[in-house]
């Protein structure tokens, strides 16, 4: 008999289930569905919770009947999910609310917080500053702007939580998801008094779930559940994870100083480490295994520029858009001649006003030599964020690359030469949901530790060497680049003035 197990990974608006074979990671059958955001006012990201429970059906149901097995095979189920955002349940287990983690609403309440030296109560317990979407921060803004609603809530998960507990039954969450969003004590792993009074939410204790570590079982798949998506009732389902903790495990990442860099629309950047970081200037700490941390440092200056570009410049992406980018790319050389790039079309993580832009275009320069500053300004700012884990005391010895930018053929060698480091390329494309099927095994046994699951399930697809002369050539570049980004910050600051 074939040991199969299930993956599930739920972003801000798509969902995902691919099955796995637990023997070697191989990915037997994947389905997808995409929900809708609603922007009820400006600034305001939703969604319905309805409507992803019927989309985590429908894939579920989709992916056992392309793979053609009986679904008695499927040893456990796992799901990662987006991290902070606030998925709020009534007392009675009904959804009330669906906050994603792209809501801004509460901008108002970080500046009062700033202005109140709350991040500096809440930093010694928690490791993290409050930020806009930041789950705490959006229950303050329910506290405070729909007090009715606030008083309707029993419980506050995050996403892949809600997706276990329609599974289950049970309101659980994990130690990533609830440490990645600043409502773990660390390092005891536990909720904390002082924590919630600091958010001005010393009522919220009863309304936070239980919380297991990842590969804990949560529950089993009830009768209901399996009638709507053909499981076999009875499967357990473990916790699960924080989705970019999910893509570290599902890329290969397992050992301490072992960096997981996805560059997907979101530039994140972590490495494992034995002990938590201890520093203001990260931005993040999330639990790794029973034991371990993931130190993270991110921004929404990654592929998505490259994405951007290709829509409104090379054809809306027509054809093989993205494999004819890496080509110009390849025909240009590295030279101190290439424009310089700022990916900041979202803004920057260190400064809000920011904003993308090229510099030093000479009349000489061609299509091939912008995407290439794009792909190398790209880099830089994944740089900048390595170089802020290093800076914290992060002992970084390799890395390994995932998401949309893995799969150019270029792009990963200019990450080894900037970084200094070997980059492998993981080889399965569904890291989140991959991960998310390692924790599963291990929680029902199937492997004694992550570590096992790692070595069973994931491959490295390619690596790259750092090449010194390339490296000395991209530090120079590096250095214009942030020398630039302070030069250009008042004045963005005067461009965002009415």
């Amino acid at each position: 008999m074939t040991d199969y197990l299930l993956g599930l990974d739920a972003g801000n608006t798509v969902i995902k289930a691919v099955l796995f074979d637990a023997a070697d990671g191989r990915e037997l059958a994947y389905a997808v569905r995409d929900g809708r955001a609603t922007m009820p006012a400006p600034g305001h990201v939703e969604r319905d919770l309805d409507e992803l429970w019927t989309n985590a059906v429908a894939v579920i149901g989709d992916c056992i009947a392309k793979a053609g097995i009986d679904a008695r095979d499927i040893r456990a189920i796992g799901c990662a999910g987006h991290g902070n955002g606030l998925y709020a349940l009534d007392r009675a287990g009904k959804p009330l609310i669906g906050i994603q983690s792209l809501d801004t609403r509460a901008t108002g309440i970080t500046a009062e917080w700033a202005a109140e030296a709350v991040g500096e109560q809440a930093y010694p317990i928690c490791l993290q500053k409050p930020w806009v979407a930041q789950t705490p921060t959006l229950l303050a803004w329910v506290k405070r702007h729909r007090p009715d609603l606030y008083g309707e809530i029993g419980t506050v998960l995050l996403c892949k939580d809600f997706v276990v507990g329609r599974l289950t039954g049970a309101r659980v969450t994990d130690t990533s998801d609830m440490s990645g969003c600043g409502l773990l004590g660390i390092p005891d792993r536990r909720y904390s008094a002082d924590l919630l009074a600091a958010y001005g939410l010393a009522d919220a204790m009863p309304m936070l779930p239980e919380v297991l570590e990842s590969a804990d079982i949560a529950g089993w798949i009830t009768p209901e559940v399996a009638k709507a998506t053909g499981l076999a009732a009875g499967t357990p389902v473990v916790a699960g994870l924080f989705d970019v903790v999910a893509s570290a495990l599902g890329s290969g990442v397992q050992a301490t100083g072992a960096a997981s860099i996805i560059a997907g629309s979101w530039s994140i950047n972590q490495v494992v480490c034995d002990e938590p970081l201890c520093d203001p200037s990260v931005f993040m700490l999330s639990t790794f295994d029973r034991d371990r941390w993931l130190a993270i440092e991110s921004s929404a200056t990654s592929a998505a520029n490259l994405e951007w570009l290709v829509h409104q410049f090379m054809g809306h992406g027509e054809g093989n858009a993205f494999g004819r980018a890496g080509d110009m790319v390849a025909s240009v050389p590295a030279s101190a001649d290439v424009p310089i790039y700022h990916p900041f079309l979202y803004g920057a993580q260190q400064d809000g006003n920011a904003r993308a832009g090229f510099y030093g275009i000479g009349g000489w320069h061609t299509q091939a030599h912008l995407v290439r500053a794009l792909f190398e300004g790209v880099v830089f700012e994944h740089k900048r964020h390595v170089d802020v884990l290093r800076g914290a005391g992060a002992s970084i010895a390799s890395a390994t690359l995932s998401g949309g930018g893995s799969r150019s053929a270029i792009w990963p060698q200019i990450f080894a030469d900037a970084l200094d480091l070997p980059v492998t390329v993981a080889r399965s494309q569904e890291t989140g949901a991959l991960g998310a099927a390692i924790a599963a095994g291990t929680g029902v046994g199937l492997f004694a530790d992550y570590a096992e699951g790692v070595a069973a399930m994931t491959a490295p697809a390619r690596q790259y060497q750092p090449v010194t002369e390339a490296g000395s050539h991209y530090g120079r570049r590096y250095g214009l680049y942030g020398k630039l980004a302070r030069a250009m910050g008042p004045i963005w600051a005067e461009m965002g003035r009415p």
